[in-house]
């Protein structure tokens, strides 16, 4: 993300507008959006958390790339806050059709959409939309390339901060495709932020990324090394959508033997370890199917947390717009 990307996030004012990344976000604004999700967890076979703080405001979900969680923790999110929520996919868009993405934006803002969620696979989409809206709209990136995916960045944290808060003497290893990793790249941001003790993107080198895109990270081919007394482990799947030539990518064998988080490899990493994934998950690939249903996982977990931080940025952005 450019700086002046960073900057756009935030109106004059200095309250955060639209969320694009998580970087340049403050460790302050990090733990109050923590803390506002974790109010909207409810205890499970209960109803879930509701309010009408979002009532007469209207979500457009744009989602120009194919999606499962993020997509529907949106659309509940949104519902549960009151909200009016209109879903839009590649699929069912005028813009499969040749129409510019402007036009579409234009073609909602007609509709008094409020705030517009966005997913697309290309580079710059969240950015260039959010220079481009009415001063009274906001932009939340759901997924962008292998760039950022700022929510999921957030329920990481919090599915992190809630088993161990103590980042400053926390190992997080990061396990997988990480070169193109929107999931590791954002997780990386809040991390970071939060003064995390050791962070370790853990890949074959074909999958590693250049040094300079995760500042202070510590990168490893080597599972056991980077699992070695992790308090967190996280398994990415290999984005292979993403990967132009495969010369060099290890096979689904090869690759669960080296990097595939089981409970042989897990043993490398502390006794009470978390094991996480994003989603979706590949069993028998990057992760062993009995380790990620086992009592180790905190997978679903994150699934849950993902409503609530989804909840809590979209309530956050619609007080922000009450003081426009």
């Amino acid at each position: 993300m450019q700086p002046d990307q960073t900057k756009l996030q935030f109106d004059k004012k200095g309250n955060l507008r639209h969320l694009l990344s998580l970087k340049g976000i403050g460790a302050e604004l990090l733990v109050q959006l923590l803390e506002d999700a974790e109010r909207y967890l409810t205890a499970p076979g209960t109803l879930a958390a509701r309010s009408q703080s979002l009532a007469g405001r209207t979500i457009g979900n744009l989602f120009f790339e194919p999606s499962t969680r993020t997509r529907a923790s949106f659309d509940l999110a949104g519902r549960r806050l009151g909200a009016d929520v209109l879903n839009l996919d590649v699929n069912t868009s005028s813009r499969k059709k040749g129409e510019s993405i402007l036009d579409t934006i234009y073609t909602l803002e007609a509709m008094h959409v409020d705030i517009m969620v966005v997913r697309d696979a290309s580079d710059g989409v969240s950015a260039y939309i959010a220079r481009n809206v009415n001063d009274h709209i906001s932009v939340l990136n759901a997924g962008e390339s292998d760039i950022s995916h700022p929510t999921q960045g957030l329920l990481d944290l919090m599915t992190i901060r809630q088993h161990n808060d103590d980042f400053k003497n926390m190992a997080v290893a990061i396990v997988g495709d990480i070169q193109h990793s929107r999931v590791a790249m954002s997780a990386s941001e809040a991390l970071q932020t939060m003064g995390i003790g050791e962070l370790r993107l853990v890949s074959p080198k074909a999958l590693a990324p250049s040094a300079d895109r995760f500042p202070g990270a510590r990168i490893v081919d080597n599972l056991a090394d980077g699992l070695k007394d992790a308090d967190v482990v996280m398994a990415l799947r290999i984005q292979r959508e993403r990967i132009g030539n495969l010369d060099g990518v290890p096979g689904i064998d090869e690759y669960f033997a080296n990097y595939g988080i089981s409970h042989e490899s897990l043993a490398y990493a502390k006794p009470d370890a978390i094991v996480m994934h994003p989603g979706p998950m590949n069993r028998g690939i990057e992760i062993e199917g009995t380790l990620a249903d086992g009592p180790r996982s905190v997978i679903t977990k994150q699934v849950t947390n993902g409503v609530a931080i989804r909840m809590a940025v979209l309530n956050h952005i619609g007080k922000m717009m009450n003081t426009r």
